[in-house]
């Protein structure tokens, strides 16, 4: 009898998700949509992750964790062993699907139900967090609005002042309240964009918040470096997500994505693993950076 020398093949147990390639026309009426009413549904959990406890004990706290990139996040957080709090503006069935799923993982989730433009808010999310958790490990920073206008003329200044202070005052104003909790080891992980390297001929005042994230991630990162606290960020491409549907009309709804090298737009599930990598000791040597999960896309910086 002869045997072979090659070790056996590993046989994978569940197949490489089919993602799709294009999406229904649809549109929803108002910001920042709501993830129950989109088709198909964003894929937040991806069936052939694996968690390995990761993040076994620690708090994190989520800005826009009901729904999209913040909801995987959330969940694949709570598989790797964190509580959660999941901070969002008005969108209750979406926080409370969250929520559900947070809880069937094991672990506990706080919603926190409101606006962080407003900083009163934001310290009130914190303390909350602390109350019921005892502790803060990680800050996602990752919630965000855009308006679509194909002319600078056409941002008026109201637009303008509140895009900047969801994306950009919003994410100072939690981490100021945030980082005199936070202990050696701790990460914040902002959620910049693609955008902030490429540009948006529709999204002027978004990309420029996104622009301004990057920066501030880079610095923010210089200057609590020598506490032990380490800040970088995830620049997305095109995001199967509510604000896509809320914000373009339906037939760039049913084309979204389908200009990046991979020819689909990309799902919360692919880029979640990427902010358990930044919360984790995996990335212990990173600081100031920025991680693409785009699609294919090349960027400078």
């Amino acid at each position: 009898m002869t045997t072979s020398s090659q070790p056996p093949v590993a046989q994978s147990q569940t197949p490489t998700p089919q993602r799709p390639t294009s999406f229904p026309p649809q549109h929803q009426n108002r910001q920042p949509g709501i993830e129950l009413n989109m088709n198909p549904a964003p894929e937040a959990e991806s069936p052939i992750y694996k968690p390995a406890g990761k993040l076994m004990g620690k708090v994190a706290i989520v800005s826009g964790g009901d729904s999209g990139i913040g909801r995987a996040v959330s969940i694949i957080y709570a598989k790797e062993g964190a509580d959660v709090a999941v901070i969002y503006l008005n969108e209750d069935p979406d926080a409370d699907e969250t929520m559900k799923q947070i809880s069937a993982e094991g672990q506990r989730c706080l919603l926190l139900r409101g606006d962080i433009g407003k900083p009163e808010f934001c310290k009130q999310a914190v303390n909350q967090t602390l109350e019921a958790f005892g502790r803060l490990d990680i800050v996602v920073n990752n919630a965000a609005e855009q308006h679509p206008q194909d002319k600078l003329e056409q941002i008026t200044p109201q637009q303008l002042e509140r895009t900047f202070r969801t994306n950009v005052f919003g994410m100072f104003y939690l981490t100021q309240a945030a980082l005199p909790h936070m202990s050696a080891g701790a990460t914040v992980i902002n959620t910049a964009s693609i955008t902030a390297y490429r540009g948006s001929p529709a999204l002027l005042d978004y990309s420029a918040t996104k622009g301004a994230i990057v920066s501030f991630t880079r610095s923010l990162a210089m200057n609590v470096i020598g506490q032990g606290i380490r800040v970088n960020a995830v620049a997305p491409g095109p995001i199967w997500t509510p604000l896509i549907p809320s914000t373009f009309d339906a037939q760039k709804v049913a084309n979204f994505g389908s200009d990046t090298p991979m020819k689909r737009a990309g799902q919360p599930d692919e880029l979640a693993p990427a902010y358990v990598y930044l919360a984790s000791e995996d990335s212990s040597y990173m600081a100031g950076q920025v991680l693409h999960v785009n699609g294919g896309e090349v960027v400078n910086g």
